[in-house]
């Protein structure tokens, strides 16, 4: 029994996801149906790279991952199959995936009829090739199966992490739904006084281990679940009160 996951940038309000599990179902009555997330912002290739990378691996070897952020459909990009890790990705040859499906890697173009359901809409890739494909990889068929197989796929830049130090810098690498700030720095332990400056404004804030180390509305530099560095308000958010995005670069400072 497959389990098929889904990661789009098409929110809850519209069939659209809808459509794309009736596709796999119709392939694969038996498969499982996870949601990781619907809530990537509108074209925001990065944002669903992250996501995708930080969901799959916990998911059982043979899942099929489908993820669909895709804002050159119906353009020049390739539909492409790629079996990593134990498992398999469908989607667009953006980047989306190259963060999850890291190498060893065999990429296939998505190509055979049977793979796709037909007529294919010009601007729905995810209902009538990625779900299409996604169902027949449910119902066992085999990935080389798909089309002719590829020795790239495009990558997608992401930053370089890098270890926190008394003074140190980084990059944000994304904000979370609590406006929790993710950096590219990593450490296993967190402890006393900082500085942070971004953007031109410097806040200070404590190092710890949870967001019950400090007291409410106070900024907390903590590792997170992810591995990496992150910034936090206690029952607040970071991002707002910081201004910071995705992107933005970031200085630590140790003060005591």
């Amino acid at each position: 029994m497959a389990v098929v996951t889904f990661t789009t940038d098409f929110g809850p309000s519209d069939a659209y996801v809808g459509a794309m599990k009736g596709v796999v179902l119709s392939a694969a009555p038996h498969a499982v149906l996870v949601d990781i997330t619907h809530a990537i912002s509108p074209q925001d290739v990065r944002a669903g790279a992250w996501a995708l990378a930080h969901a799959a691996p916990y998911f059982p070897a043979g899942s099929v991952h489908v993820a669909v952020v895709d804002p050159g459909v119906g353009g020049a990009r390739d539909g492409i199959v790629i079996a990593a890790q134990g498992s398999f990705f469908v989607g667009p040859d953006n980047g989306l995936m190259s963060a999850a499906a890291v190498a060893p890697r065999r990429v296939f173009r998505i190509e055979n009829p049977a793979f796709r359901r037909e007529p294919v809409s010009p601007t729905f890739h995810g209902r009538d090739i990625f779900a299409a494909a996604a169902g027949q990889l449910a119902a066992g068929r085999p990935i080389d199966e798909a089309g002719r197989q590829v020795a790239t796929v495009a990558e997608l830049a992401m930053p370089e992490s890098g270890a926190l130090g008394d003074d140190c810098s980084g990059e944000v690498v994304h904000v979370d739904h609590f406006g929790n700030i993710l950096t590219s720095l990593v450490s296993d332990h967190v402890d006393g006084r900082w500085e942070l400056q971004c953007d031109g404004r410097r806040f200070e804030l404590d190092g710890g281990r949870t967001f019950c180390d400090v007291e409410r509305g106070a900024l907390l530099l903590y590792p997170g679940s992810s591995g990496r560095v992150e910034i936090a308000v206690r029952d607040g958010s970071a991002a707002r009160l910081t201004q910071m995005k995705a992107g933005m670069r970031v200085q630590l400072k140790r003060l005591s």
